[in-house]
Parts: C-alpha cells; sequence; structure tokens
C-alpha cells in the first residue's frame, strides 16, 4: 500500500493529537532513516503506523490479542497498554501488509528487543524525540542530538531514563527493556 493511504488510514483510527504525534514520528525517522541509510519509505511507514493500537481500552487490547493469538507474557497481562506494538503490527499486517522486518520494528518500539535492527532502532528512537514530544523528566535536545550521532548510545539512554522512570514512580518494568540495554552496553563495551 502507498504512503499515502496508509496516512489516512491510519487517521481513522486515533484521536488527532496521537495522530499528530504520528506524523512527527513518521517526520523524525525519515531525518533517522536519512543519517542511518535505511530505506526511507518504508520508515515513514512503520513511523506513521507504530501507535494504530495505542488508543485502544484494556479490554479491548485483550480481546484483540486473544482472538487474533498474540503471546502475551506477565508483565503484558498486567499492563495491557504495551500491547499496542504487538497488535499494532499484527492490524499493520493486516490492513498494509507491512513485512516481517517492519511489524518487527513496531512490536519492539514500545519496550525494545535485544534484536532490533537499525530500523526498530530508529523507529524507537525517533518514537522519544519526534518535534512534539517535551517530557519534563527527560532531556529531549540531549537525546535528540545523541540519536543523530549514535543511535545505539541514544537507545541505552533512553532505556535507562525509561527504567528510572519506572524504579521512580513503582512501576512494573519489562525485562525486555533491561535486556536489551544491557545488551546494547555489551556490544559497546566489546567494540572498544
Amino acid at each position: 500500500m502507498e504512503l499515502e493511504e496508509i496516512v489516512k488510514d491510519v487517521k481513522t483510527h486515533m484521536s488527532e493529537k496521537r495522530y499528530n504525534h504520528s506524523l512527527g514520528v513518521m517526520k523524525r525517522i525519515e531525518e533517522l532513516a536519512n543519517i542511518y541509510g535505511v530505506d526511507v519509505e518504508k520508515a515513514k511507514k512503520v513511523g506513521i503506523a507504530h501507535d494504530i493500537a495505542k488508543e485502544m481500552t484494556k479490554q479491548e487490547s485483550l480481546k484483540y490479542a486473544y482472538e487474533n493469538n498474540i503471546e502475551l507474557d506477565e508483565i503484558e497481562k498486567e499492563i495491557p497498554y504495551l500491547l499496542h506494538g504487538k497488535i499494532g503490527a499484527d492490524m499493520a499486517k493486516r490492513l498494509y501488509n507491512f513485512d516481517k522486518q517492519m511489524q518487527k520494528a513496531i512490536i519492539y518500539h514500545t519496550i525494545g528487543n535485544p534484536e532490533m535492527d537499525m530500523l526498530a532502532k530508529i523507529l524507537y528512537a525517533a518514537d522519544k524525540t519526534e518535534e512534539n514530544r517535551n517530557f519534563a523528566q527527560y532531556d529531549i535536545e540531549y537525546e535528540r542530538n545523541l540519536a543523530n550521532t549514535n543511535i545505539d548510545e541514544a537507545l541505552i539512554f533512553m532505556l535507562g531514563e525509561t527504567i528510572k522512570f519506572g524504579i521512580d514512580t513503582k512501576k512494573l518494568i519489562h525485562p525486555n527493556s533491561l535486556t536489551t540495554r544491557n545488551t546494547l552496553l555489551i556490544k559497546i563495551q566489546k567494540s572498544l
């Protein structure tokens, strides 16, 4: 499916605020795709569609997951909000014929994964650093600059901030976030 068609359809699945965020992610991932040599058209499609399932209720998310045989772990059962990556990937496959790489990028954008490829990494970073983002607890400009120069260092920093926030607010932390951060740290340390 062409990008323009996906952009129009995605809009029907989300609020104006979420749609504006998705447009911001599409713009930001294009920048990162050009920096890191990723297929720009594919990246933009993933960027616009990444949150297609974000506004589902807890009940809708669980129902969709069970009806479509989407495997849930214990943390996802406790925090169905985390399922929007898995559900969104499934929807994007069905609606837009996204390939496996695109689906994995959408799945991994919520909590990370040690097996993230460059498309998945830049989606994760674009989601956190698009122009509409402005979290008081994060240094967005630092994150943006870091993402532009060293994607692995950027993900280590972003995952670390997310983990710290989870600890500070006494929220559950998905083990994939910790494993992804550790995997990236080991990779960097081995390259020194």
